[in-house]
């Protein structure tokens, strides 16, 4: 499922591991058990909403969240409040739903983008850099435009200036077509409709029809091309990057000036960048 104002963007293709029941207790991310919900201090059940609603995937009701956290509508209705007073909860379009708000999107970003991981993950896009010799990024969904989380420059002349935690559009970049393809058709096309799928080149796809067709291609052929559909004389490619439960969180994705090379060219990559992916999965559980 799809949450409006995801950080970490994940796909969840069934209920995420969090029901607990009255004295049940909630498995942390080890899978060890956690704190009971009926019994845990107000800080507690607080983490424990946060993580429901991250890991669910999906915006959620005051009921919907007392039920899974098996807590007074009251209490919940009292976390919720003070969580969107901080910005770590917002309100969807439905507003009586909840999902997870800016302040929380930043802490994943901050968390994504440091310490020894970070390292390791920069490492598989400086070699995969100095392999095909192209501008390479790495990048997740982060409510409705794509997050760059990392970058690494080719030594060329022409360069785009696109730095870390800088934003893009969904609907017109090869990741962002890419993060598409891989929704459940209905909550890809209630994101499209509420998409500005505004132009941005003679080549942008303005059509929700047309991405839903591209998407069903590029689930198939597992990759996601932008020529010239974000900028023009830039083409893109992106390949999913996974975690161990082969749920799509990420892309790595290359771009070059169409000058030197087209869609051919840049296809020849595509075993490059799929290694690297596999490579760079491996690094998001550590």
């Amino acid at each position: 499922m799809y949450r409006l104002w995801n950080a970490t963007f994940q796909f969840q293709d069934s209920p995420a591991p969090f029901a607990p029941r009255t004295g049940a207790a909630v498995n942390g991310p080890d899978g060890g058990a956690g704190v009971p919900s009926r019994t845990g201090g107000s800080a507690e059940r607080t983490l424990q909403l946060i993580q429901l609603l991250a890991g669910d995937g999906r915006a959620m009701s005051l009921a919907q969240l007392a039920d899974r956290l098996d807590l007074p509508k009251a209490t919940v209705h009292r976390l919720c409040a003070r969580l969107v007073d901080m910005r770590f909860l917002t309100r969807d379009l439905d507003e009586r739903r909840y999902v997870v708000g800016p302040a929380l999107q930043r802490l994943a970003f901050d968390t994504l983008t440091h310490g020894t991981c970070s390292r390791l993950r920069h490492q598989v896009l400086d070699d995969l850099v100095a392999g095909i010799g192209e501008t390479c990024n790495f990048t997740t969904l982060d409510g409705t435009a794509v997050l760059y989380l990392d970058r690494v420059e080719a030594e060329r002349p022409w360069r785009l200036t696109l730095s870390v935690g800088a934003h893009v559009p969904i609907h017109c970049t090869a990741s962002g077509k890419l993060f598409l393809s891989h929704l459940e058709p209905a909550e890809r096309r209630r994101l499209t409709d509420h998409l500005d799928l505004r132009p941005l080149t003679g080549n942008t796809i303005v059509s929700a029809h047309e991405l839903d067709v591209g998407a069903r291609e590029i689930v198939a052929s597992g990759y996601a091309l932008d020529i010239e559909e974000f900028i023009a004389g830039l083409i893109a490619l992106a390949v999913p990057v996974r975690d161990r439960a082969g749920k799509v969180c990420a892309a790595i994705a290359v771009h070059c000036p169409t000058s030197h090379a087209g869609r051919d060219e840049v296809l020849a990559h595509l075993p490059a960048l799929q290694a690297a992916a596999s490579r760079m999965g491996e690094l998001l559980d550590i």
